[in-house]
């Protein structure tokens, strides 16, 4: 079952985390920009309320909460309901897909990976973006994430976690990049993303499907 509850009832207040940490959402759009690719038909998997497929020039999504769907189509986004383990697309339709913290919320990782990989054409690219719970503000929200309104229920994972869980469904790692380096409430400028990973916050690695 979608782990909703928080999305249905909160969205005023996740429109706001973005509103109050401005420049560590631009730093994150930023590393995912460096490696999305620039050409190719995407689709974002929790699309949530369409603020990173907006940035990002995404048209396409899916997510199971009807609010945030709302406001990702007031956004101009197609955002069509559907949870990342049973996606409603075709097979190989996308030359690419984004997750943004979505594989925190999903029942089954690897159902969801599966999933991912059959929406893909050959040669397809997933760009993972989440918290590694191993950096300071993953192990600052596993420590208090029974107060947390979204990520009570949410499970987290490291670099490792998803590189593995990347390549047990199909795919090759091809690039990782870092960045929300120090404490978010300290980040006053766009920060840009340095490779690899161990010093910034949030990950973002690009995979891609074998052909």
């Amino acid at each position: 079952m979608a782990k909703t509850t928080p999305f249905d009832n909160y969205l005023f207040e996740y429109e706001k985390w973005f509103d109050d940490n401005n420049f560590t959402f631009l730093s994150e759009a930023e590393a995912i920009r460096r490696i999305i690719p620039q050409k190719g038909k995407g689709v974002e998997i929790g699309v949530g309320s369409g603020i990173f497929a907006l940035s990002l020039g995404i048209k396409e999504g899916c997510d199971p909460s009807v609010p945030m769907r709302l406001k990702a189509q007031n956004r101009g986004i197609n955002a069509i309901e559907g949870v990342a383990e049973n996606l409603p697309y075709k097979d190989s339709s996308f030359d690419y897909a984004l997750m943004v913290t979505t594989i925190c919320f999903v029942d089954d990782a690897h159902k969801t990976m599966q999933e991912i990989n059959r929406i893909l054409k050959p040669g397809g690219e997933v760009i993972m973006g989440f918290v590694d719970k191993n950096s300071p503000v993953g192990k600052l929200y596993l420590l208090h994430k029974e107060k947390s309104l979204f990520y009570k229920d949410a499970e987290f994972f490291s670099t490792e976690d998803i590189n593995k869980l990347l390549i047990r469904n199909g795919f090759e790692i091809i690039q990782t990049y870092q960045t929300v380096f120090g404490k978010l409430n300290d980040i006053n400028e766009i920060q840009q993303p340095e490779k690899g990973t161990g010093k910034g916050n949030f990950v973002v690695i690009k995979a891609k499907k074998y052909e």
